[in-house]
């Protein structure tokens, strides 16, 4: 009866996860002090990386870049248009040894007048 217990307290522990939320929001490069723009729509960029045994996958930096360039892939920017409230959020997935990091970029694309 012992070992069956602890075989279902190793499997619960084994299926079990953690996750960890954080983020930051800039102001972008773009000037909005004036009522000079048009907000066209909201921009979305996604990056992650595995770790096993804390080893593989890109850094924080990395992982940043990657997103902004999946952004930007994924909306162009035209003459005229520039990128504004950029937000970078953070998911730190953990189970036993293995690691995800996830990062979503979301912006404003502005259209000045």
């Amino acid at each position: 009866m012992k070992k069956n217990v602890f075989v279902a307290l190793g499997i619960m522990l084994f299926l079990s996860s953690c996750a960890f939320h954080k983020g930051f929001i800039t102001a972008g490069s773009a000037s909005l002090s004036s009522n000079n723009f048009k907000i066209l729509k909201l921009a979305k960029g996604e990056a992650k990386a595995t770790r096993i045994f804390c080893i593989g996958g890109l850094g924080k930096n990395g992982l940043v870049a990657a997103a902004k360039k999946n952004l930007l892939e994924n909306y162009p920017l035209k003459d005229g248009q520039a990128l504004a409230n950029i937000t970078v959020d953070f998911k730190n997935s953990f189970i036993f040894f293995f690691n995800q990091t996830k990062v979503t970029m979301t912006a404003d694309i502005i259209e000045f007048k």
